[in-house]
């Protein structure tokens, strides 16, 4: 039997025994399982502006956790020790959803306000997410994702109402450029458009020397931002050379601080970062 994964629009067809395209989604007797559900890579209480969120309960803490896989294919990635590789590729702590909720009722006195679920692409384990996000809500807990943004509409949708605040990866503003990553620009600008109508939203864009570090095309992603809303955050981010792409150097420093410039002609909060 054959079951379509209906998370992200890959919509990978799987027999059972295969996996998907993001390493994480399996097919099992005619259905789509989430074979990385509970299985933790990494888990840390986080400054919130390490997310980065900049403008949401700024000076807190959350407590962060992660997976392995991602539905793109980056050849920067810089979380591919986790986001690269499969779950027989890596060791993994297996974690109830309540006891991860348990977890960050205990940080409270720490000054932690909830879970983000980040480092990998978090929606890729979606169930997860979609499971834990409700049990910290009824806590009353937030609820933080950090996404590359390439999910259907239908599943966003679904778990809108229990998210508190994105980090959205808005790689480039190309579709060319998204092709190479294996992904589709129309479809995360649309996840931006329904985020930001629903929750609090932050835009990161990792600046990839001789891919889309061009001041036009950072000024088209800036004005179609602000056409959003001008009070969207965006994070102009320094690239460091790591995976497939340790034949470049890092982007220099005079340059993100350029593109920032460039977009805040377009929207009110501009940050540089890794710089």
């Amino acid at each position: 039997m054959i079951a379509v994964c209906s998370i992200c629009p890959h919509h990978c067809r799987l027999e059972e025994g295969r996996l998907g395209l993001c390493r994480a989604r399996i097919g099992k007797e005619g259905k789509v399982v989430c074979e990385n559900y509970g299985r933790l890579t990494a888990i840390a209480l986080d400054p919130i502006e390490k997310k980065p969120l900049y403008h949401f309960h700024p000076g807190s803490r959350i407590l962060s956790v992660g997976s392995y896989g991602c539905n793109l294919n980056c050849p920067f990635c810089q979380n591919c020790d986790i986001s690269m590789v499969g779950g027989k590729d890596i060791e993994t702590a297996r974690l109830t959803g309540q006891e991860l909720v348990d977890k960050a009722l205990a940080l409270k006195e720490r000054g932690n306000i909830g879970i983000a679920y980040t480092y990998n692409e978090p929606l890729i384990g979606y169930e997860f997410v979609m499971d834990c996000a409700r049990l910290a809500r009824a806590q009353g807990l937030k609820n933080v994702v950090v996404t590359n943004g390439y999910i259907c509409e239908e599943p966003l949708s679904a778990l809108l109402p229990f998210i508190d605040a994105f980090n959205i990866d808005l790689k480039g503003f190309t579709q060319g450029y998204y092709r190479k990553l294996r992904g589709d620009l129309d479809t995360v600008k649309r996840t931006i458009e329904i985020a930001a109508g629903r929750a609090h939203v932050e835009v990161t864009t990792l600046i990839v020397p001789g891919e889309n570090d061009s001041e036009e095309e950072i000024d088209s992603l800036s004005a179609w931002l602000a056409g959003i809303s001008p009070d969207i955050p965006l994070h102009i981010t320094r690239f460091f050379p790591r995976w497939r792409m340790t034949d470049r150097e890092a982007t220099p420093i005079r340059h993100v601080y350029r593109l920032a410039e460039v977009a805040r002609k377009n929207l009110q909060y501009v940050y540089e970062g890794n710089c």
